[in-house]
């Protein structure tokens, strides 16, 4: 929103020590936010002047152009005369758009237009052009190039100051107005804030309220109840020559609004200053009663911008006897214009609801400055006073009156709110008396009434967003200062420390971030794109992907299974980057859908109920937080310590061991098949039978979708069911006050035999004794035959007393007994 001082200062009787700045302090502080301060002075330096067409010369030239050669009284700045010659200056111009006697605007030697475009005396087409005849676009006064400027007889003398003619020096604050402030995308809100701040009245220019219906006028018929209210002002007599006064132009152009002719000029000042968006029709072009109903299936509207726009069922429309003339709150259709003939006109003021016009305007892709206002919010008893206001100034201009009024249906009354004066201290933190309280609301023209302790506040019809006690605090806390508001930390209940599930969390992305891997942040989107590629197949859980209503890219329309897909893209942008030594993780939510559920949409005026709540959790997609990572290149590089090393499987083996080691969990590892891993290459990896995820080599055809460096490996993890299994247990047992006895035992078997199903039978043969065990070394080859392996298992014992050699020798072959009897194994000596 932009906000010329001049116009404010025109509105509020300011003091005189409150200058811009101070204004723009003043406004920050209650939450107006001034983004910068701008100065509406002219783009151009050096000498701009008034000067007139004495005489002019056309000569047709070669290639089919005619120019100008024209002879231009500038004042006192004009060449001496000559006997060929009077006092004036030659300049050549391409414009056929005015005659001898005309007063231009000229550009002299020396000045400079927007642009940097620096003007001088040159010869061109056999003349010395001393100068430039400037459009109104060559001089940053406005968009027309349709020819160059010719003002009104009589308005300036030659040699007068063009600057001074066509500029009104000003200062304009541009402010980011947020959508709880509505009120304020308008001047009459900012002077009334500005008021406030400086302790001074305000005189509210549009305090009528809407009055009774009245059917004098062009005949109206509301058939939704979406509009609750609609003025209507016939207009006639009005000069459709008439120009807009100069003063209306200035501040328009300095608010960032073109000047286009009278009736639209005052409706779009209206608009500024009151926040009341207006429409002008040509009462001629109207085809019976105006009625404000839904759109019919394929109806058609083209609008001002010249598209033509297929209607919605649910857009509200402004139509006639002939069909669609307008988009109700967004903008008006061509067939209904005014224009340069047009000597009455139908002022539309309507009230409109703030979501059925934020629908239509998004849907058409066709946002405006009335759109911006109503779907924040418009004061609904505005309507009136603003049509009055703009009747007024297009008739003090363009000449006619006002002939009828139409006023259909009301509005309700604001909120009434009732709390505790107590509630303002206590919620802001400081306290601030009851005097204080009924200044400021009254100071607001917000109509408030003290009873005790109790406050009871009627919202004014132009504060929509005053609803609650908690609206009435905000409001007391901006104008009272958020600087005076003091810093104090909320003093927390008594609790026993971190959240189990928040410690584990931590520790485990503590653990792998040690050992080496960075962590990074993906976006949660997807497609069914990247699991083709990832080789994933109907039926997997992976496929069953939540759909995003409105998705920021239609090539990702769903929500992630899976956390590789995003890594796969990190690790690809970083290799093209000739960044290829990589150990990357990432933990986050990955979504399940889980079949149709239907959510209940509560209220916004009240907390939603336990029951609501329940049923919007119960309606949210399963969302369990995952773990992965994915290392590429080397893990190590070649340096003077030695050759590099390649980042291969262990690593991302190594990256979930770590995380389950720091919640107290050991993984069972078994060879699987898994999409997107390499068969083969692939660990499972489970606790207690369930299985938590995976980690291996990844499948080249991944390898190639993705564009990842050759033998990439990757790792996931389901997070939440790693930490469950950590917070089930974590206790550490009492020491052993009896030494450990070790045993090795190596086991020739089938290739075809897991390690982890022998390891298994040698665990279940040794019994209790059994403290640990681990595979150090794998052996193929000629001395244990084609097809099979030799497993060597480091096992270590303890018992409840001191163990004899003869006792742990039995203990080992229990255990080898059991593994000859599931898989044939031979003890290797």
């Amino acid at each position: 929103m932009k906000a010329p001082v001049s116009w404010l200062r025109d509105l509020v009787a300011l003091p005189a020590d409150a200058d811009t700045a101070k204004l723009a302090d003043q406004f920050t502080k209650v939450g107006l936010t001034v983004e910068h301060i701008e100065q509406t002075g002219s783009p151009v330096t050096g000498p701009l002047v008034v000067g007139r067409v004495l005489s002019l010369l056309e000569e047709p030239q070669k290639n089919g152009k005619v120019i100008r050669y024209c002879r231009v009284d500038v004042g006192e700045l004009n060449d001496e005369a000559t006997e060929e010659f009077p006092a004036s200056r030659g300049i050549v111009c391409g414009a056929d758009n005015f005659v001898e006697g005309d007063l231009v605007v000229v550009a002299l030697p020396g000045a400079v237009l927007p642009g940097d475009f620096a003007i001088s005396a040159r010869k061109t087409y056999g003349h010395i052009s001393d100068g430039m005849i400037c459009a109104e676009d060559e001089i940053g006064l406005g968009d027309d190039h349709a020819g160059i400027m010719v003002l009104e007889p009589g308005s300036a003398e030659p040699g007068q100051d063009a600057v001074e003619l066509l500029w009104s020096a000003d200062e304009v604050l541009d402010i980011d107005v947020t959508p709880d402030l509505s009120y304020c995308l308008s001047l009459r809100g900012l002077a009334r804030e500005a008021a406030i701040a400086n302790g001074v009245s305000y005189e509210d220019r549009y305090r009528a309220k809407l009055p009774e219906p009245v059917e004098g006028g062009h005949p109206v018929v509301l058939e939704s109840d979406r509009c609750p209210a609609f003025v209507a002002l016939t207009i006639e007599g009005i000069d459709p020559t008439a120009a807009s006064p100069a003063w209306m132009v200035d501040r328009l152009r300095a608010s960032g609004v073109r000047s286009i002719s009278l009736p639209v000029d005052v409706t779009n000042y209206v608009m500024l200053e009151s926040g009341q968006p207006l429409h002008a029709y040509d009462a001629a072009k109207l085809r019976g009663p105006i009625r404000v109903r839904l759109a019919n299936e394929g109806e058609t509207l083209r609008t001002l911008d010249g598209q033509d726009r297929v209607l919605d069922v649910d857009d509200l429309l402004i139509t006639d006897d002939s069909g669609p003339i307008g988009l109700a709150g967004v903008m008006g259709g061509e067939s209904t214009q005014v224009s340069d003939t047009t000597t009455s006109i139908v002022l539309e003021a309507a009230a409109f609801v703030p979501a059925s016009v934020s629908r239509t305007f998004r849907r058409h892709g066709l946002p405006s400055e009335a759109s911006k206002r109503f779907e924040r919010g418009v004061d609904p008893q505005l309507g009136y006073a603003a049509a009055k206001r703009a009747a007024k100034l297009l008739t003090a201009s363009g000449g006619g009156e006002v002939t009828a009024e139409t006023v259909v249906g009301s509005v309700p009354a604001g909120a009434r709110i009732t709390l505790r004066a107590g509630l303002v201290s206590s919620v802001l933190g400081m306290k601030v008396e009851q005097e204080e309280i009924t200044r400021l609301l009254s100071a607001a023209a917000i109509p408030v009434t003290m009873l005790g302790d109790s406050l009871t506040v009627d919202a004014p019809s132009w504060r929509g967003d005053l609803v609650d006690p908690y609206d009435v605090v905000e409001e007391i806390g901006r104008h009272v200062g958020y600087d005076r508001i003091g810093l104090s930390l909320p003093v927390p209940a008594e609790t026993h420390g971190l959240d189990p599930r928040i410690r584990d969390r931590r520790a485990a992305l503590r653990a792998v971030a040690a050992l080496g891997f960075t962590e990074v942040l993906t976006l949660p989107f997807s497609s069914p794109a990247e699991l083709d590629q990832l080789g994933i197949q109907e039926g997997d859980p992976r496929r069953a992907q939540v759909s995003l209503a409105n998705p920021l890219s239609e090539t990702q329309g769903k929500l992630r299974t899976t956390l590789l897909p995003g890594l796969f893209a990190a690790v690809s942008r970083n290799t093209s980057r000739s960044l290829g030594d990589l150990a990357i993780f990432e933990q986050g939510r990955v979504f399940f859908d889980e079949g149709p559920s239907v959510a209940p949409r509560p209220s916004v005026t009240q907390r939603p109920s336990d029951e609501e709540l329940a049923q919007i959790d119960a309606a949210l997609p399963a969302q369990p937080e995952n773990i992965a990572a994915v290392v590429t290149g080397n893990w190590r590089p070649a340096g003077w310590w030695g050759p590099a090393v390649p980042a291969d499987w262990t690593h991302v083996v190594a990256f979930a061991e770590r995380a389950a080691a720091a919640v107290g969990v050991r993984f069972e590892r078994r060879n699987a098949e898994q999409a997107p891993w390499h068969p083969g290459r692939c660990a499972e990896l489970s606790v207690d039978g369930i299985v938590l995820g995976h980690a291996g080599e990844l499948h080249p055809n991944v390898v190639k979708a993705f564009r990842l460096p050759g033998r990439s490996c990757a790792v996931e993890l389901n997070l939440d069911l790693l930490l469950a299994k950590a917070r089930q247990g974590g206790e550490i047992g009492p020491l052993s006050a009896f030494p450990l006895v070790k045993e090795d035992v190596a086991l020739i078997v089938d290739d075809a035999v897991a390690v982890s199903d022998v390891q298994q039978a040698l665990a279940d043969g040794a019994g209790d004794v059994l403290e640990s065990i681990a595979l150090f070394d794998v052996y193929t080859g000629d001395q244990v035959g084609q097809g099979r392996k030799s497993l060597a298992f480091a096992l270590r014992f303890r018992s409840d007393k001191t163990m004899t050699d003869a006792e742990a020798a039995e203990a080992r072959q229990n255990a080898v007994e059991v593994a000859v009897e599931r898989f044939g194994a031979v003890q290797r000596a």
